[in-house]
């Protein structure tokens, strides 16, 4: 039996169900107050933990399994950096805990390519690319598999750590989706530096594969990017303005002056308590440039991703089955 944690959030809504329709029997630690009833239609086993930091409930969760999923983690643009340690280093910690001194086969963590944090100039990122993480939510997923790799190096524990890139796809109404899908679509339509920067999307279907591939084929204690193709932002709009049958026009924001109004919202928001539309630690995903490779998962599991332009119209057909943006 598989234990999954994070298998209500965007990535468990495309992981469940794959998982299932393999045969794979499932066991899902969630918290008492989420909706669960996708999972129960599908047949999954549910465990309870008010908190993924609790060892005690974690480990009365593992019985009887003898593979881990840890996607559970705290992604956001905005926050204090005690939030993000606590949910991505302490409740990692927490699960790896509860899998010592068990006959595990595997443990599969979801980690990120944003640990990298400034990705080297005219260099592709891969699997032993520095990093130098900017921002809390990077620092904390760095540490969290930082821990990760350890219980493998010295306690035997057979660890495989996923770095995704940014996640778009059905499910999803945060970062690349609402970026790149939502607002071109509500008619925010701009650009920052001319649309020139590299992105590296990867549609969540295909971290689904990820999984799938590790499950079988991963080598304990290493790091796998998965990840679609890099892309120019223009070359994102582009394509999801055709699918769309929208105009290509994007009114186009120099860095200083979208910097100047993160700031700004960032600098309101410790006063109000809301997200600010655009928070400043969302600047280095959008002004820097992610030339990852994925070539190392490619050679090793069997990885291949979807042509961003299926990604992008699978996510778009999503959006207008579910009443969520016009045709």
């Amino acid at each position: 039996m598989i234990l999954i944690t994070g298998a209500t959030g965007f990535l468990g809504h495309h992981l469940v169900p794959r998982l299932v329709e393999l045969g794979y029997p499932l066991r899902a630690l969630v918290r008492p107050s989420s909706d669960t009833q996708f999972l129960q239609k599908l047949g999954v086993a549910l465990a309870y933990a008010d908190d993924i930091t609790d060892v005690a409930a974690i480990t009365q969760a593992c019985a009887g399994c003898d593979q881990i999923i840890h996607a559970a983690g705290l992604f956001r643009f905005w926050g204090e950096m005690d939030e993000f340690w606590r949910t991505n280093v302490e409740g990692t910690t927490a699960v790896l805990q509860a899998a010592q001194n068990r006959p595990l086969k595997r443990f599969i963590h979801i980690s990120t390519i944003a640990v990298v944090g400034k990705p080297p100039t005219n260099c592709l990122i891969d699997e032993v690319t520095p990093c130098n993480p900017l921002e809390p939510y990077q620092q904390s997923k760095l540490e969290a598999e930082k821990r990760v790799l350890a219980a493998h190096k010295n306690d035997g524990l057979p660890t495989i750590v996923l770095r995704p890139g940014a996640f778009y796809g059905p499910w999803g109404r945060y970062a690349f989706n609402r970026l790149f899908f939502e607002e071109p679509l509500k008619g925010w339509r701009i650009k920052v530096d001319n649309g020139r920067h590299i992105t590296f999307p990867v549609f969540v279907p295909d971290v689904v594969q990820g999984v799938e591939l590790a499950l079988r084929n991963g080598r304990f204690g290493q790091i796998y990017n998965i990840c679609g193709e890099s892309l120019e932002h223009n070359r994102v709009n582009a394509i999801v303005n055709e699918l769309a049958g929208i105009s290509n026009w994007r009114l186009n924001f120099p860095t200083w002056m979208v910097l100047l109004l993160a700031r700004s919202w960032t600098a309101l928001s410790k006063f109000t308590g809301r997200e600010p539309f655009y928070p400043i630690n969302m600047a280095p995903y959008v002004f820097q440039d992610w030339h990852v490779s994925y070539q190392k998962a490619a050679n090793e599991l069997g990885f291949q991703p979807t042509p961003f332009a299926e990604g992008a119209k699978q996510t778009l057909e999503w959006y207008w089955q579910q009443g969520l943006l016009k045709r």
